[in-house]
């Protein structure tokens, strides 16, 4: 068995129109994240925990934000792309845990949503759990979001 640990953080973004994405479920019209992809936090950070937990480096060594076939990718597709790498290097997904850290929106009607999500997509069982940072620093200020995953690979028979 591994463990990998994953974290990832976003600014909000000032584009009213920029979709926000966590967890692979668009969250809301507006209040999107920066980034080069979606800036889906939450899938993210179970990228990077799955990849740390099988050995094969981080997310930017595989998705790099200076790589312009990666600008606005969906994170669907990074998580099908990392499952099949995990797979090659003789692993398989059987657990995920995940804490997004956010002020806004409130994320308790979106959880399950995340939950069932990443599940369909790792094909093991996937938990989201949401907080606050207490109005602490730039995410309690609602100037970004942040996630932190944990995921249990085993090896492939």
């Amino acid at each position: 068995m591994r463990i990998g640990h994953g974290y990832d953080v976003h600014r909000v973004s000032d584009d009213a129109s920029r979709p926000l994405m966590l967890g692979l479920v668009r969250v809301s019209d507006g209040g999107g994240l920066v980034g080069h992809s979606d800036a889906d936090v939450v899938t993210h950070a179970v990228l990077d925990a799955l990849l740390g937990a099988s050995g094969l480096g981080d997310l930017g060594e595989h998705f790099s934000d200076r790589d312009e076939q990666w600008r606005g990718a969906d994170s669907a597709l990074l998580l099908a792309r990392v499952r099949e790498l995990v797979h090659a290097a003789g692993f398989v997904a059987t657990s995920v845990d995940v804490t997004v850290v956010a002020e806004r929106p409130r994320l308790a009607g979106h959880k399950s949503s995340m939950a069932t999500a990443l599940s369909a997509a790792l094909g093991c069982a996937v938990s989201v759990k949401a907080t606050t940072n207490e109005g602490l620093d730039a995410i309690g200020r609602g100037e970004a979001i942040a996630a932190y995953a944990v995921c249990l690979l085993e090896e492939i028979a």
